[in-house]
């Protein structure tokens, strides 16, 4: 992989990271929680409608997840745009590291909570999002 393809593949990881953000922002009102209910759902396998968005806890630890998530999105994006010529080793190694300690937590906490079948979509989620960022690149 070249740094203009690493370069390239950064935008796409922060639409995936940042993507979830305005889901769960609109987990914050009940009248538009329906995209973040159905997600949570699809998420804690199988799709059985228990995931609700009525209490006032739930959708204020939604507007914290789609804030973090949209902040993050928004940080790789300005790193490519940025950073990433003067240090492409170090975004890449950056973005790399976060998506890896997000995998962890995120899916260690996914298992203990009782819905390991996030664990498992988290995986898709991760070699989407590092794709090819996981080996260094060539410059070009």
């Amino acid at each position: 992989m070249t740094t203009k393809f690493h370069k390239k593949y950064l935008k796409f990881t922060a639409i995936v990271v940042g993507s979830f953000g305005p889901i769960f922002f609109l987990g914050t009102m009940l009248a538009t929680s329906e995209p973040a209910r159905w997600s949570l759902d699809l998420l804690s396998w199988p799709l059985d409608g228990q995931q609700e968005y009525g209490a006032a806890t739930t959708r204020f630890l939604s507007a914290l997840t789609g804030g973090f998530l949209f902040g993050w999105g928004v940080c790789i994006w300005c790193l490519q745009k940025w950073v990433y010529d003067s240090a492409p080793e170090g975004v890449r190694k950056s973005v790399l590291v976060g998506l890896l300690a997000w995998f962890v937590l995120d899916s260690t906490g996914s298992i203990t909570s009782g819905n390991a079948s996030n664990a498992l979509c988290n995986i898709l989620v991760l070699l989407l999002a590092v794709g090819p960022l996981w080996k260094p690149a060539t410059i070009k």
